[in-house]
């Protein structure tokens, strides 16, 4: 095959012309001297119609045998056709096929989720499955082209640590040749100390959390982007996030519609998400839950079902700040006119998807953050690097994490966190 191959995402281009598409095959009928051919490349879907008189006779009699997902190669000529989705087919001359697959385990009927999610590296082949990967990709390219328009430089934090920057009760750990070391939880330590160089930072990667959750809301391991820097406030967080969330919405609506549309995912409250984003403090959404039947005592975390009531409670996320320092990890610094409660966010998205982002400003006193370490159980020599970030050159700085598979789920309106990411790991689920 000769003429130019081309992925059906830019066959419009070569109307007229000859080209040659890879492909799998979705699904096939025929309609006497007539095989109508379904082909998806994963840049899109195209229609070849394959005509006995166009082409040699082994070739429409191996036709006859494709099955669903088997894999070919067509040549042909474009043409165009407001009927075909996208717009055009493909006149096939020559076929050739590189595998005939088995019948294909996942069809169109209805499977449980176990099922799907012990085939999800065939599950992922799924018109929905690719929709979200589209997404989840547009939502981490737009984070990257966000931080990088505004001066931030990526630094890869590390994978194993070797203590814990929160105890150690949801924390994987695992022998490091002789020595014990942790999965992370986050990159934020270690984002810390380079922001004290560079001034403005973020990571981006897996973490992981051992905590024995069945909810919708929970992995074990999942994505987060982690902003970090110098010379900030918990205000000047806020207005990053703020701005990250308003750009990451904007870019899936306008490069995804079409697969937004494939979901059918409505996008209207997703237009409404702009900025200013609606703000209360720890004690304010105390009294909004009180006033919704769902009274909690000063000092409580908030479950999922307080969350939710939260993020219903307006169109567009919602920032809670200044929450009980007892209920943050030691490092968030204390609100110096009330030190019971730390210079702490959280931002729940709308439609009962809790948080999203969580951060705040760190403490930047020496003596206070030993202190805290102390009052936390922890080892002092274990955080001996963490604390030299205090002695020599200690500024006010700030950061939070973004996890994607949260926002992804939001903005796909998904059930479940695991449709968020490939291959979702679980509660009992570390397979595929």
């Amino acid at each position: 095959m000769s003429s130019a191959a081309v992925y059906i995402a830019d066959i419009a281009a070569h109307d007229g012309k000859e080209v040659t598409i890879s492909g799998w095959l979705v699904r096939r009928r025929s309609s006497g001297k007539v095989q109508f051919l379904i082909l998806r490349d994963g840049s899109g879907v195209v229609q070849a119609v394959l005509s006995k008189a166009e082409v040699p006779p082994d070739q429409w009699e191996r036709a006859s045998e494709l099955t669903m997902e088997s894999s070919l190669v067509l040549r042909g000529k474009v043409r165009k056709d407001e009927r075909a989705p996208g717009g055009y087919e493909l006149d096939a001359i020559e076929l050739s096929i590189l595998q005939i697959a088995p019948e294909y385990p996942i069809g169109p009927k209805e499977h449980g989720v176990a099922f799907l999610l012990d085939h999800r590296h065939l599950w992922l082949r799924s018109r929905r499955q690719h929709a979200i990967l589209r997404i989840r990709h547009e939502v981490i390219s737009s984070c990257h082209r966000f931080f990088d328009e505004r001066g931030f430089i990526l630094a890869d934090t590390p994978i194993f640590t070797p203590n814990a920057c929160e105890g150690t009760t949801t924390l994987f750990e695992t022998d490091y040749f002789g020595d014990r070391a942790y999965l992370t939880q986050s990159g934020q330590l270690y984002n810390e100390a380079v922001a004290m160089s560079v001034g403005r930072t973020y990571c981006f990667g897996p973490t992981f959390r051992a905590e024995k959750s069945k909810t919708r809301r929970h992995l074990t391991e999942f994505w987060m982007v982690e902003p970090e820097v110098a010379f900030a406030s918990l205000d000047d967080i806020v207005a990053l996030a703020e701005d990250l969330i308003c750009f990451v919405i904007g870019s899936v609506l306008e490069r995804r519609r079409p697969e937004l549309e494939a979901l059918e995912r409505d996008v209207a409250p997703l237009e409404e998400v702009k900025k200013p984003f609606p703000r209360m403090t720890y004690d304010q959404a105390l009294e909004l839950l009180a006033k919704k039947g769902n009274a909690i005592e000063w000092g409580g975390d908030f479950g999922a079902q307080d969350e939710e009531i939260l993020s219903t409670s307006h169109p567009r996320p919602v920032i809670i700040t200044h929450y009980p320092s007892a209920v943050k990890a030691f490092y968030m610094a204390p609100d110096p006119e009330r030190p019971q409660t730390a210079l702490c966010v959280d931002i729940l998205a709308p439609e009962g998807y809790g948080e999203i982002v969580g951060g705040g400003q760190r403490i930047d006193d020496l003596e206070l953050l030993r202190r805290r370490i102390s009052e936390h159980g922890l080892p002092e020599e274990a955080f001996s690097w963490y604390l030299d970030l205090r002695r020599y050159g200690s500024v006010p700085h700030a950061g939070f994490g973004m996890g994607i598979e949260r926002v992804v789920s939001w903005i796909c309106k998904l059930d479940h966190l695991r449709e968020a990411i490939p291959f979702p790991r679980m509660l009992n689920r570390l397979a595929p």
